[in-house]
């Protein structure tokens, strides 16, 4: 009974492979392995699951299982090819050609174990080529950059540039690495030169890029600490720099090697775990070193951010997370409380504060339980308590700072800590000091309470009086402008609500006014102008101010400037005003009979503004197209900043979606680099953004050339967020564009349509093949059609017991034209690359012979070109169809089809008359015709 049980279960992994399901086909080779099967079984099945493990380009598996055949049946030359194959992809060519000659020893006239063994040969030959090449190249660049009569020469700049390029190759990496290059570009970071400082780690990054135990000796032998410490250098394109380094680093370490040219990997045992919690314990004790610059305090914010949470709340193990909070919360706390240009702070930039409030809102939200959350609440308030009792107004100060910093990020910390005695009180009488610093933190801190502090009462009631009393009396702008955006965050607590205004009819008018003019007046400084932002991002529900605000052109060129300031904190304003002038939140029309039912019942019923309807929202994109909103928007996209959150990733994805909306509009975003600048948005972010910005591509890819639109490679980039809209969750709409977007990428070229397959696109468009929607259900069929040029679809179509073939023949009967036209190229497509179709078409459905005659006498010359190509496919296939054809109605009708006008029709009807006369089925007429 095992023994057909394991035979059985072979047979449908072999047939699941054949159809392409690699992974089905893996678990069906497990479940036999898991009967018990005999060691002869056994081999036959490792090396089968070792084929599925190379279809899915995972060869370090693929490796392992050839192995396993390898050791039951040392002859398995099956086995030993594929584990040849593995080896060759993870770049061990010297192992991977001792199984090649081994095939060849077993088997002599194969000849593709011969072409195998020459290009493996070639490829070993080529290495060592360029190893030896390499190697004098290598020392040559050195001797160069450290050379001190060199200085500031041409030759040098030269040397260092070589140098970059040969560490991005990952043979000429190792070949550096192995050269004594690390501690050669540890001498060239000793010399302080702001150059070859940017030489060396930019070469730096190359060794240690996806390559484990090179980074953990590289580590090793310049010093975490000293690594770590040149991002506290004045010299920002140096940090910048050190801070890639450290980026590629950590991404060495939690992920490992994933290239093939091992080196020296296993010759250094390597905790990851270890060396990470190093590497962040150093960048914490940075955070708050005296003599650090700001930028290179914001750069290991930076680095926090990125790897500290868990990518995935689907991961178990945020043990990270809960051991920086233990290690480095108040050292954070202490950057997120520092003031800008005091005397006796921590050197700190304009967008500090808020960098150290994302990290916080991502530490927060990767706790899992209340016992977490409750030691990051107390924390927190320890931390403000200690400096707000006895350490006087100074104390105060940095207290209320560090809780405007928590309201920003986990504003469920931020409003415990306005709760703790006394804040709230000092926070108001602050907000009457003479000192304009002093008066400064607490207004802000007033503002950030406004949006946040569910529980402080005081604040709803009276923040009103207090910030237009400051509005008014203060003599300073940068008071006011604060006050000013206070009065504008609660002004908008009904949002997009029309009937839910807090002021007098025209005073959000009049505010707005007052922040545009603001935020015109360049001779204030970026930091105070940011604030004008953030009050129009408030104001901007309402209908009245984003129709004067999009035609204020002065205002809008001074908002595109400023997103691209220095000044990385108002990108999140920017955003959000954009999303309300274009209308790109969301927001569903209420059921009118729930309306109905809510005005009987006297319920509030939400109404739009009269301006809120379609055909303002266009014109008002329009005028933001003209403004230059689309450069504006790509630069921000660019921003390696921590301020460029997933939420702020969604909401350019969702002015991005609203600016593509209307076709006519489409070339200008083009144009202006909008194709370029979605990649980055469809690929990281929130699912929602993400969502958005693969929808925005498919709009671009549906009506521009993709070739033009997504030059070079990029590409190629476009396929995985248009497969990711195929996904159920996604609307109709969704599907039905990304299908059209895939068809338009499939029709290409080759490498577009391996990318898409790649990408297990198929078994979605198969699905949309039988959706009820007649639009969805033909652009999968165009898709298909299209996809049906590459081989492995061609399979699919050919393996026994689907029905793929019967679906598109039927299609080919229907009524909608579309749907015939898509299914019929697809026929004729399929029967022509693969002849052993068209003996199957007669068994797929009886109504076969007058789909064909339907396509043949359709008035549409397109159908009927289709439908003659797939006659003349089925007759040049096989005598016997032929004989089933000339013996219908199609005889008939070809013979009159071959006499009209001169066309690829006429052609075609005469070439299968003319393989009818070849096969002795009909006689030609009388001259020979």
């Amino acid at each position: 009974m095992t023994a057909s049980a394991v035979e059985q279960l072979r047979k449908e992994g072999n047939e699941l492979f054949k159809c392409g399901d690699y992974e089905g086909a893996l678990t069906a080779y497990t479940q036999a392995l898991d009967l018990g099967a005999t060691p002869q079984d056994q081999a036959i099945l490792h090396r089968n699951r070792a084929a599925c493990h190379l279809k899915l380009e995972d060869y370090d598996k693929a490796e392992t299982e050839a192995s396993k055949a390898i050791e039951k049946d040392g002859g398995d030359v099956k086995a030993l090819y594929r584990r040849s194959q593995a080896l060759e992809k993870l770049g061990r060519l010297d192992q991977a050609v001792l199984d090649l000659q081994r095939c060849v020893s077993l088997e002599p006239k194969n000849k593709v174990f011969q072409e195998a063994l020459r290009n493996i040969g070639g490829q070993i030959q080529e290495k060592v080529r360029y190893m030896s090449s390499t190697d004098a190249k290598v020392e040559q660049m050195f001797q160069i950059l450290l050379d001190p009569q060199e200085k500031g020469t041409e030759k040098k700049q030269k040397a260092s540039q070589n140098l970059v390029v040969l560490a991005r190759e990952d043979a000429g990496a190792e070949k550096i690495f192995r050269s004594n290059g690390v501690e050669l570009l540890q001498r060239l970071l000793d010399t302080g030169e702001a150059d070859l400082m940017l030489a060396a780690l930019r070469t730096l990054v190359g060794i240690c890029s996806e390559h484990q135990s090179r980074t953990v000796a590289t580590l090793s032998m310049l010093g975490t600490r000293r690594v770590v410490s040149i991002l506290g250098v004045e010299n920002q394109a140096v940090s910048l720099a050190a801070c890639h380094l450290l980026q590629v680093m950590f991404d060495a370490l939690k992920e490992g090697v994933k290239k093939g040219f091992r080196g020296k990997e296993g010759a250094i045992i390597v905790d990851p775990a270890r060396e990470l919690k190093i590497l962040i314990s150093n960048l914490l004790e940075l955070l708050t070193e005296v003599g650090v610059s700001g930028q290179g305090r914001d750069n290991a914010l930076s680095l926090l951010i990125k790897a500290v949470p868990r990518k995935s709340l689907k991961d178990p193990n945020n043990s990270l997370t809960l051991w920086v909070i233990d290690q480095g919360l108040k050292k954070i706390l202490e950057v997120g409380g520092s003031v800008q240009g005091a005397p006796g702070e921590l050197a700190v930039t304009a967008n500090s504060r808020v960098s150290a409030s994302v990290l916080l809102s991502k530490l927060f939200d990767d706790l899992k339980c209340g016992a977490e959350r409750e030691n990051f609440h107390r924390l927190c308030e320890n931390y403000i308590r200690s400096w707000f009792e006895g350490q006087g107004l100074a104390g105060k100060l940095r207290a209320i700072q560090t809780v405007s910093c928590l309201l920003q990020g986990p504003c469920e910390a931020g409003n415990r800590a306005l709760e703790l005695s006394g804040v709230m009180e000092s926070v108001i009488a602050l907000c009457a000091s003479e000192q304009e610093e002093e008066q400064l933190v607490a207004v802000e801190a007033l503002i950030h309470a406004a949006g946040k502090a569910k529980r402080a009462s005081f604040i709803t009631a009276n923040g009103v009086s207090l910030l237009k009393d400051l509005y008014k009396r203060s003599e300073k702008d940068s008071i006011r402008i604060r006050a000013l955006v206070g009065l504008c965050k609660l002004g908008s607590a009904g949002g997009t609500d029309f009937s839910m205004k807090q002021f007098a009819e025209g005073s959000t008018l009049k505010l707005a006014k007052q922040c545009r003019k603001w935020l015109c007046n360049d001779q204030i400084d970026p930091g105070t102008r940011r604030w004008a932002v953030e009050g129009l991002a408030y104001l901007t529900f309402d209908a009245d101010v984003k129709e004067e605000f999009v035609e204020d052109e002065a205002a809008l060129k001074a908002l595109f400037q400023l997103s691209r300031s220095e000044e990385r904190s108002v990108l999140f304003a920017v955003a959000s005003a954009l999303v309300n002038c274009t209308n790109s939140y969301d927001y569903e029309e209420p059921d009118p009979k729930m309306v109905e039912l809510a005005k009987y019942a006297k319920q509030h019923v939400p109404e739009q503004h009269p301006k809120d309807k379609p055909a303002f929202v266009r014109a008002r994109v329009k005028k933001l197209l003209a403004a230059g909103v689309v450069s504006a928007m790509t630069c921000m996209v660019k921003t390696e900043s921590p301020v460029l959150t997933g939420s702020c990733r969604e909401l350019l994805s969702r002015v991005f979606l609203a600016l593509v909306d209307d076709v006519e509009d489409r070339g200008t975003v083009v144009a202006q680099g909008g194709g370029k600048a979605l990649l980055p948005l469809a690929l990281e972010g929130t699912d929602v953004g993400q969502t958005k910005a693969a929808q925005a591509l498919a709009k671009l890819t549906i009506t521009s050339n993709p070739e033009m639109t997504f030059p070079g490679e990029r590409i190629y980039e476009v396929v995985r967020p248009l497969v990711s809209l195929l996904h159920l969750s996604c609307s109709g709409l969704q599907n039905f564009e990304a299908l059209m977007a895939l068809t338009n990428l499939a029709g290409i070229s080759e490498r577009l349509r391996q990318k898409i397959l790649k990408e297990k696109a198929v078994p979605m468009i198969e699905g949309y093949m039988f959706e009820e929607h007649e639009m969805i259900r033909r652009a999968a069929t165009e898709c298909m059609c299209n996809l049906a040029m590459s081989k492995e679809v061609q399979d699919l179509f050919e393996a026994e017991g689907n029905d793929r073939l019967k679906l598109l023949v039927l299609y080919s009967g229907e009524d909608d034209e579309l749907l015939r036209r898509a299914a019929a190229g697809g026929l004729a497509m399929l029967t022509s690359m693969r002849p052993s179709l068209c003996s199957r078409i007669p068994q797929v459905t009886t109504h076969w012979l007058e789909i064909l005659q339907a396509l043949l006498l359709s008035p549409n010359q397109e159908l009927q070109h289709r439908g003659v190509v797939v006659a003349l496919n089925m007759v040049e296939a096989s005598k016997e169809i032929a004989g089933t054809l000339m013996e219908s109605e199609v005889l008939e009708i070809l013979s009159v089809l071959a006499k009209g006008k001169e066309s690829p029709v006429t052609r075609a009807a005469a070439a299968c008359l003319g393989k009818a006369v070849e096969y002795g089925l009909i006689e030609p007429n009388q001259g020979g015709e």
